[in-house]
């Protein structure tokens, strides 16, 4: 059957979250979004799970004067993700490596400020997280996620998005406990590329919609008895 485009990252949350129903209305389960991208498809994936909704902030490292292209990624705690075959076959060295790295950092830090504030995050054991981005390409951010997740001993790590390369999702089946992508085109060409609406979120965006969230999850929040 033909692909059908997303119309927008809303319309492609809403499709995913239908492939993950069988995570309906279980208290144990997290929505952790990849932002920034990630946050608007994130969102209605945790409405329609009746899910809490946060974030974790994954930067990619990308090739020193092709930034689009990614060579990792870094997620906070250190964890880092790095294709040594690429950076070696580029003849991309050490310290322009670690100057990448520094950057990326320094965004990320800035970004965790910015979503959380002094808001502590979640506490992710024995719990089962799904991790949602608009799209996987090489799926190197999202692999650095699963690594990070991983640390914090949850019960199980599923990763979702609407659409992905056939190599991402088969990498990440490797790294996850269960691996779920909409859309598999076989002439991938991009996440982009299945959007008709592809425009980039904002920093405001993902705050608001965390905001949303956490109002939506206070008010329908069961009353403890009398």
């Amino acid at each position: 059957m033909a692909f059908e485009f997303f119309r927008d990252r809303q319309h492609a949350g809403r499709v995913l979250a239908q492939k993950l129903a069988d995570h309906a209305d279980n208290p144990g389960v997290i929505v952790l979004a990849l932002p920034r991208g990630g946050m608007p498809v994130a969102y209605e994936v945790a409405r329609a799970l009746h899910a809490p909704l946060d974030v974790l902030v994954v930067r990619k490292l990308g090739v020193p004067g092709h930034e689009e292209y990614a060579m990792g990624a870094i997620a906070g705690g250190g964890e880092r993700v790095l294709d040594s075959d690429l950076v070696r076959d580029l003849g991309i060295g050490a310290r322009a490596v670690d100057e990448v790295v520094r950057a990326e950092e320094r965004e990320l830090e800035r970004r965790e400020h910015a979503y959380r504030g002094e808001r502590p995050a979640p506490d992710l054991r024995s719990r089962v997280v799904i991790l949602v981005d608009d799209g996987l390409a090489t799926g190197a951010t999202m692999r650095v996620a699963v690594r990070a997740v991983r640390r914090q001993a949850p019960a199980s790590i599923v990763v979702a998005a609407p659409v992905a390369s056939p190599e991402a999702c088969e990498l990440l089946r490797s790294e996850a406990d269960e691996v779920v992508c909409a859309e598999v085109p076989a002439a991938f060409l991009g996440v982009g590329r299945w959007y008709l609406d592809f425009s980039q979120t904002s920093d405001e965006e993902v705050c608001s919609l965390l905001e949303k969230a956490s109002r939506r999850r206070t008010r329908h929040r069961p009353r403890s008895p009398a």
